[in-house]
């Protein structure tokens, strides 16, 4: 595929006191724009990114350590509003099945529409991981917990049964897998999308309810 070269933009005088903020927001959105315009990460270096900003590239480096500390920036943007997707699958729908089947269609649907930030989040090597990052953070977020909660409501109400942790490990577990494949494998002799997703979180969700 044919990476398209950021163009370059005319070198910035030195930031003033106060600035520095203004300027990691600025290499942020340049590396989202080219990590959006390309959908590669591999386009996305330190030097492509410094370009577009206009700085050189040790500018980069005191905000970001290293090109996978700023990839994961960029993708923490995105997440924030994958969790905002979660919570308001979750706050439109009382009964906690109707939310677990909208908040399976949201999970997928985001991770379609943003496939690259996905990818580099829940399908990258352990090794493109930031320093520092934690694995936990995941876990403890608060996508998953909308996740465990209402799920948690469902076995209350006897619609499911289980240990809530379990069952939202195998929600999710199952979810991700059919949004992972989708990005992963387009050229695939899919079926129309909808009914396949629509069939898996039924699958899922009525094989979960008590016998």
């Amino acid at each position: 595929m044919t990476v398209p070269t950021a163009t370059p933009s005319p070198r910035r005088t030195r930031a003033r006191r106060g600035e520095g903020e203004k300027l990691r927001e600025q290499i942020l959105e340049a590396a989202e724009r080219l990590l959006v315009r390309t959908g590669d990460e591999d386009a996305v270096s330190i030097r492509a990114v410094a370009d577009a900003v206009g700085v050189t590239p040790p500018s980069i480096y005191l905000h970001f350590a290293d090109k996978n500390e700023l990839l994961f920036a960029v993708c923490e943007k995105h997440f924030s509003r994958f969790n905002e997707v979660l919570a308001e699958a979750q706050a439109a729908h009382p009964d906690p099945l109707d939310a677990l089947f909208a908040m399976g269609r949201g999970y997928i649907r985001f991770g379609l529409e943003n496939p690259e930030p996905y990818r580099i989040m829940f399908m990258g090597k352990a090794a493109a991981l930031p320093r520092g990052f934690r694995q936990e953070r995941i876990m403890t977020s608060a996508g998953f917990g909308y996740l465990v909660a209402t799920v948690t409501r469902a076995i209350e109400s006897g619609e499911l049964e289980g240990d809530p942790l379990m069952v939202a490990l195998g929600l999710w577990a199952s979810v991700h897998g059919l949004t992972s494949l989708l990005i992963s494998k387009p050229d695939f002799d899919w079926p129309d999308r909808q009914p396949l997703i629509e069939h898996l979180l039924q699958a899922l969700i009525t094989g979960l309810a008590p016998r």
